[in-house]
């Protein structure tokens, strides 16, 4: 696998770089752009904009650490009010990650650690590289424990406000995103993310919560698949360093999770749902990545191992209530309960009209499709069996190109960061389950919800963390 030798650093020539390279996209745009619409010509125009949005992602990528990992996080939350050529050529940037050479990742370990790196032996090729840390495999030496080390590229921290805010700029020159209030408070959301990922004792804490909540829930303790959260040593961590329990196990999209019997791969779906009621109505922690890396299958698909607890976000009370009182508005069909939720949740101005109303009701009627009584389900997507088929589906493309009508309403609003973390997370989820090609229906893993909302009279208690 190709190295790079070093992580770029120059917190100032690399904002100079992105600057003036959103200076020159917004020029360019601005005067093409204007001369080929009044000609008619706005396929020329979208061959400019694709053009310039690729030229910006590549040197995001060029210049590696804090900057690919921002632009991973725009083209996963902004997917769905961010210019469609910028998220796709943003979303290129998740293939491009290499591992650092480890001459400099030992120097990073060593100083992470200190003393205690003398109780590791271990492995210089690196196990995964990411856009902020690589992971590499190791042995406690007194124990012969296996673990696995991620440590942080050097200097990401100091420079994630700078890099944060060169890359705002670059892309308001760009006129890639409005100068809204409504944007503003988005890309609050997204910065404290990315603080989050770097912010090792957090993610330490973050697991430690979540072991702690899902092991006391009844649902997913009983559920046939078991769910597995590393051990940490916490003697072997630090500010720049994590070291974990090293555990096997393959990706769902593998070859050897395609071959597991279909009842197993139903299992493993419905614990991926039944994970995310879990998370968003009784936890209030949700793990945001929708990433396949950060899920691991054992061989005969009887555990699901979760990874990465930096992406862990705490959902406001006041957010996490719209979010809950949405998903169950929309499957009782109670619409004004429904148009209530999303305007708490910013996916509707107060004084919205009657077309954007019915676009944003219409859009969580048909992400809800899953989750519907057996007799709403749609008969083209479901077996012989009476069971909705998620692979044969394609519910996430065709939710995503409602998404994308519904931006040319002028009454359109800017979701809260709070609803496009989670809005990640669901579609992930559907996504992990399409692509097992589970069979099953959501509407027994949440019947329970629905029932506990019923019986308090129509507004559920939200239980605390």
């Amino acid at each position: 696998m190709p190295r790079d030798k070093s992580i770029r650093r120059g917190g100032l020539a690399r904002g100079l770089r992105l600057s003036l390279a959103g200076a020159r996209a917004g020029g360019t745009l601005a005067v093409d752009g204007t001369l080929k619409k009044l000609r008619g010509d706005s396929s020329d125009y979208d061959a400019l904009l694709s053009r310039e949005t690729r030229r910006f992602a590549r040197q995001l990528g060029e210049l590696k650490g804090s900057y690919v990992k921002l632009g991973q996080l725009l083209a996963l939350l902004g997917e769905h009010f961010l210019p469609a050529p910028l998220t796709q050529a943003l979303h290129e940037l998740e293939a491009q990650t290499k591992p650092v050479a480890w001459p400099e990742m030992q120097s990073v370990l060593r100083s992470g650690l200190g003393a205690n790196y003398s109780k590791l032996e271990i492995e210089p090729e690196a196990l995964a590289a990411a856009s902020l840390a690589q992971v590499h495999r190791a042995r406690i030496i007194s124990t012969g424990e296996h673990v696995v080390v991620k440590g942080q590229y050097p200097d990401l921290v100091a420079l994630l406000d700078e890099d944060f805010n060169t890359v705002v700029k670059m892309l308001r020159l760009a006129r890639w995103i409005p100068g809204s209030q409504d944007f503003d408070s988005w890309l609050a959301t997204l910065h404290t993310q990315l603080l989050a990922e770097v912010d090792y004792p957090r993610e330490h804490r973050m697991a430690q919560a979540m072991r702690h909540g899902l092991s006391r829930h009844a649902a997913l303790q009983n559920a046939p698949v078991a769910i597995r959260i590393p051990q940490f040593w916490p003697e072997l961590c630090s500010t720049g360093v994590l070291t974990m329990e090293y555990i096997e196990g393959h990706r769902a999209a593998s070859a050897k999770v395609a071959a597991l019997p279909q009842a197993t791969r139903n299992e493993l779906g419905k614990l991926m749902l039944r994970l995310f009621f879990a998370e968003v109505f009784d936890l209030g922690l949700v793990q945001t990545d929708p990433n396949f890396g950060n899920y691991l299958i054992n061989d005969d698909g009887s555990e699901l191992t979760l990874l990465d607890f930096g992406s862990v976000f705490e959902l406001d009370q006041t957010v996490r209530r719209a979010l809950c009182n949405a998903i169950l508005a929309g499957l009782i069909n109670d619409e004004v309960r429904l148009e209530t939720a999303l305007v708490a949740l910013g996916c509707l101005k107060s004084d919205a009209g009657e077309v954007a109303k019915a676009t944003f009701k219409a859009f969580i009627s048909n992400l809800l499709e899953p989750l519907r009584p057996p007799e709403a389900l749609q008969p083209e997507y479901v077996n012989a069996e009476g069971l909705y088929s998620w692979g044969r589906s394609g519910l996430v493309n065709r939710t995503s190109q409602q998404v994308a009508r519904s931006l040319t309403n002028k009454e359109f609003a800017i979701p809260s960061g709070d609803f496009a973390m989670v809005a990640r997370k669901l579609t992930g989820v559907f996504t992990f389950i399409a692509v097992l090609n589970a069979e099953f229906n959501g509407y027994d893993i949440v019947k329970p919800y629905l029932d506990q909302i019923t019986a308090s009279g129509g507004d559920r208690q939200m239980s605390s963390n």
